[in-house]
């Protein structure tokens, strides 16, 4: 038996044992995974700053601390999200007890990416906890030091039965891929997401896909472009442009193009100085495969800002490209750098129409400040998260689902829907053995009376307090009695 066998088979077993199931031990394993983060801080910074050169302050602000939120969250909402959820009832189901119930999937897995390392293997694995599930974490082979880290620590602090972390690269993946899971959360590209998708198919194990894509960003004339261009250069920039709801490219009309650059350029110098390649704040592509991507983008484009590089350090400097080409290289994928493309447009229409030919992204992007605007490219296009006049910040939402459409992923997460997404919604009916009279238009011979009171029964729906339930089903006793000497 391989190890990543074992690994789902004692996550079974210990599943099985029901132990995972009590509220008060999925807050048990939420408080420790919670003083984790705020023990362990140093080896996680430490870990991700040989990585992806990220600084201590930056891995806290954008890996751990919406992680110590979303656990919070789950802490003091858990026992609501977990009760039962009582629903609207037609008048044969007036007298029952009709709710739905949330309860564990069983084993999940969780692929994690490698660009935030902690944040989305993590963010999953506290939905999956909260819903009372085994999970099995795996994380990406890409973050070598991130990877041993979450492998040493994540045990120290929760159940490592029910919670084993598998470490490993494409073969370990696959063979994992071979095991039968009760749900499989991935995060990273859509062409993996195919072949996670496939392997989950010969075992009819749902998935959650959290993919990327092109994030089209459209900035209007009448803007205050300043501000704007701020917001867009810390949004792509960001983790030296590594992140899946990045502004991919901008839409502008030719005529503020020259504006839009100057403004990027100089917030470029306000967040990261004349010296990129020396900030703290500055990070570095992953690895020198992801750089030699990167850098071939360039290769039909010009160059308005940056474009300096070392591959021995894999730095690739903020980076802005002036009158790109719909046809251009950096317009054929997700860019996941540091380069920002600009395309000159006539306007929103032909923004709105060039977004529509392209796959619905993870995120789309629109500065004005005409509501009329705004609300035009919200309705007229498809895509994971909208936003208007700012980057990245609805990831920081837990009350707003994160997730992708068609391309860029299916399924949500963050907060409670995190807890929803790793829960079976069970529909549940409890009747009692009384008022038969009522059932009997169900039952054979069926007749054109009996078919009369069903439509009355099942079509009317009444909005009713209280008391005037109470009331209503003393009456439906009552015409219970009546309609069973009536078809008798």
């Amino acid at each position: 038996m391989s190890r990543e066998q074992q690994a789902v088979a004692r996550a079974r077993k210990a599943f099985e044992t029901g132990r995972s199931r009590p509220l008060e031990y999925r807050i048990l394993q939420l408080k420790n995974l919670q003083r984790l983060f705020v023990e362990r801080q140093k080896e996680i910074s430490d870990a991700v700053k040989k990585d992806l050169n990220k600084s201590e302050v930056g891995t806290q602000l954008y890996e751990t601390l919406g992680l110590e939120g979303e656990i919070g969250l789950a802490i003091r909402k858990l026992k609501e999200w977990a009760a039962p959820r009582p629903v609207e009832k037609n008048l044969l189901t007036l007298s029952d007890t009709v709710y739905i119930q949330p309860e564990p999937l069983g084993v999940v897995l969780i692929i994690g990416a490698w660009n935030y390392p902690w944040a989305v293997t993590i963010q999953p694995l506290i939905g999956a906890i909260a819903a009372g599930n085994a999970a099995v974490v795996k994380p990406s082979e890409v973050c070598v030091h991130t990877a041993k880290v979450m492998e040493d620590l994540l045990p120290l602090y929760i159940d490592m039965e029910l919670y084993p972390v598998v470490t490993g690269g494409v073969p370990e993946t696959q063979e994992l891929l071979r095991q039968r899971f009760d749900h499989i959360f991935y995060t990273g590209n859509s062409m993996v997401g195919k072949v996670i998708m496939e392997a989950a198919a010969k075992h009819l194990t749902p998935v959650t896909l959290e993919l990327g894509g092109k994030s089209p960003c459209y900035i209007d004339k009448n803007c205050d472009i300043s501000i704007a261009c701020r917001r867009i250069t810390w949004g792509k920039y960001t983790n030296c442009g590594q992140t899946c709801i990045a502004p991919d490219y901008i839409l502008c009309e030719p005529g503020i193009q020259d504006r839009v650059i100057e403004e990027v350029k100089k917030s470029i110098k306000d967040f990261y100085t004349d010296s990129p390649k020396t900030c703290p704040d500055y990070g570095r592509i992953i690895n020198q495969r992801h750089f030699k991507r990167i850098m071939a983008l360039l290769e039909d484009s010009t160059v308005a800002a940056g474009g300096d590089n070392d591959e021995s350090h894999c730095f690739i400097a903020p980076t802005v490209l002036r009158d790109v080409k719909p046809e251009a290289k950096v317009m054929q994928e997700e860019i996941f750098g540091p380069l920002l493309p600009i395309l000159p447009i006539n306007g929103l229409d032909e923004a709105i129409k060039f977004i529509n030919k392209g796959e619905k992204p993870l995120a789309l992007y629109v500065f004005s400040a005409d509501e009329k605007v705004i609300n035009r490219m919200r309705d007229e296009t498809s895509s994971g998260g909208f936003l208007a006049n700012d980057c990245l910040v609805h990831f920081s939402v837990s009350s707003l689902p994160f997730g992708g459409v068609g391309n860029s992923g299916m399924g949500c997460y963050h907060g409670k829907f995190s807890f929803d997404q790793l829960s079976h919604l069970r529909g549940c009916l409890i009747k009692k053995l009384k008022m038969e009279g009522v059932n009997d238009m169900r039952y054979p011979p069926h007749t054109p009376k009996k078919l009369g009171w069903a439509r009355f029964f099942i079509l009317k729906t009444l909005d009713l307090g209280w008391l005037g339930r109470m009331l209503l089903l003393g009456l439906l006793a009552v015409v219970a009695a009546v309609v069973l000497q009536y078809l008798r």
